[in-house]
């Protein structure tokens, strides 16, 4: 009932949001009322309630280029797994130039396994855009839950791990070796498929990166440890689980909601919160457009969240924050085929292991990540690697200054020394990068491309340049 009534206090506030997104332009520089009193201050405060009223929907990774030595690289994004609940979204870079061609051939293939824990995988965009400099970037694009139909079925825990091994043989397929890199909650069910490959014989990914997870959540727990950890199960199943509402795909699908997820965030940090959105209105007021976008860009973000399949969530519960099912060695997994397999992190001998904290992480606290290196015996230690931010908090290992500056050059160095040359197919290999855009995707790019690439085969035969092929 709490569900079917947040969304129709959503329907209801929506008109007025509507309202005052226009009043704030009819106020604005150079508007109908942009001269009359206090006309600043009026299109500041209407501004604000627009944005604390209006729906958040999920945001674009809006990745166009990167700079590879020195070069602007075009970015375009490409579904080359879809599955039920997450899309398997790669990066696909796009060059004329024949020396910066063969260094993005060359470089490692990443796949970057985001949070399925209320937010968008959006939220490593600032990840993805630095790792594109110097890697192949793949990455888990989780699905809404109440846009999943009912038919699709349920999603648990086991699905998650059974994904993200499937993901890793994919790359495997078609580069010959990948390295994964995880970032926080699935920080645990990476280390799980992965200790699953190895126990089975597989063959594994090159290097394990992972950064702020929980690990061992008995270690320095936090405010979110707490809760996990003092509330029993009855109570999350009884207090947060709610059906989807009618007027979605998932209608009748039980969810852990997304409203009740960001009122959880909120509630971590109200006073920052509430003094962020002050500072934004007096930003406007002072027409600082800097500052007021940068608001902008960090909200729409932080406010656009996504419905869990609750009982993904509340195996997450159970496993992670209050049985310690990994640490412990009790943790038993479903495959596909429906056989019970059990976690054995000591298995994994041949992938490297780097974990990375944030030293102010309130999220998951010092230690939880790094116990990963007493699980995985097996790993030499010449193969493995720790290293603790100095003055970061836990968006801070991964976005932000301290992440480009600190945190990247560690990791990019890490993956570097373990990476091995690809062996890839020939056939797919002679492929020009514009004909290996799948059908039906961005159909109006593709063929702005092949118009492209014919000019330039007609130039080719002029004066002998070889055209642009995938890297």
């Amino acid at each position: 009932m709490l569900y079917q009534l947040y969304e129709a206090q959503r329907s209801l506030m929506e008109p007025f949001s509507d309202f005052a997104q226009a009043a704030s332009k009819l106020f604005g520089q150079g508007a109908v009322w942009g001269q009359a009193p206090m006309a600043q201050r009026m299109a500041a405060g209407y501004d604000l309630l627009y944005r604390l009223g209006k729906d958040y929907e999920k945001p674009e990774f809006n990745i166009k280029s990167v700079k590879v030595e020195g070069e602007d690289v075009v970015i375009q994004e490409a579904v080359e797994l879809d599955k039920p609940f997450c899309e398997l979204r790669r990066f696909k870079r796009f060059t004329d130039e024949p020396h910066i061609l063969k260094t993005l051939k060359s470089q490692p293939v990443v796949l970057v396994v985001a949070p399925l824990s209320g937010h968008y995988a959006t939220l490593l965009r600032d990840t993805v855009r630095t790792m594109l400099q110097d890697h192949k970037v793949y990455i888990t694009d989780w699905k809404n839950a109440r846009l999943v139909p009912l038919s699709e079925g349920e999603f648990h825990l086991d699905d998650y791990i059974n994904y993200v091994q499937e993901f890793i043989r994919q790359l495997q397929a078609e580069y010959g070796n990948c390295h994964v890199v995880s970032v926080c909650q699935p920080t645990v069910p990476v280390l799980a498929a992965v200790s699953l490959m190895a126990s089975r014989g597989e063959q594994l990914p090159l290097t394990m990166t992972m950064m702020g997870g929980p690990i061992d959540a008995r270690k320095s727990p936090t405010a979110v440890n707490n809760l996990a950890m003092n509330k029993s199960f009855e109570w999350f199943e009884n207090n947060v689980i709610y059906r989807v509402p009618q007027g979605f795909p998932g209608e009748g699908r039980r969810v852990y909601p997304g409203f009740l997820q960001h009122t959880g965030f909120v509630a971590m940090n109200p006073d920052r919160h509430a003094s962020s959105h002050y500072d934004y209105f007096k930003d406007l007021i002072k027409g600082d457009d800097a500052s007021a976008e940068a608001h902008r860009k960090f909200y729409d973000e932080y406010n656009a969240v996504l419905d869990m399949d609750a009982n993904y969530y509340l195996d997450t519960i159970r496993v992670v924050f209050q049985q310690f099912e990994l640490v412990n060695g009790t943790w038993d997994v479903k495959n596909p085929k429906g056989q019970i397999e059990r976690v054995r992190p000591q298995d994994i001998h041949s992938t490297a292991l780097l974990t990375v904290e944030g030293e102010l992480d309130d999220i998951s606290g010092s230690g939880q990540t790094e116990a990963a290196h007493s699980l995985c015996t097996g790993i030499e230690d010449s193969q493995r690697e720790h290293y603790e931010v100095k003055g970061a908090g836990h968006y801070g290992i991964f976005s932000g200054r301290r992440w480009r500056d600190l945190v990247y050059p560690k990791m990019q160095k890490f993956i570097a020394a373990h990476d091995q040359p690809q062996r890839r197919s020939g056939a797919r290999e002679a492929l020009p990068a514009e004909d290996r855009i799948k059908p039906g995707q961005n159909t109006a790019a593709v063929a702005a491309r092949k118009n492209v690439a014919a000019k330039k085969a007609v130039a080719v035969t002029a004066v002998k340049k070889p055209a642009a092929r995938r890297k």
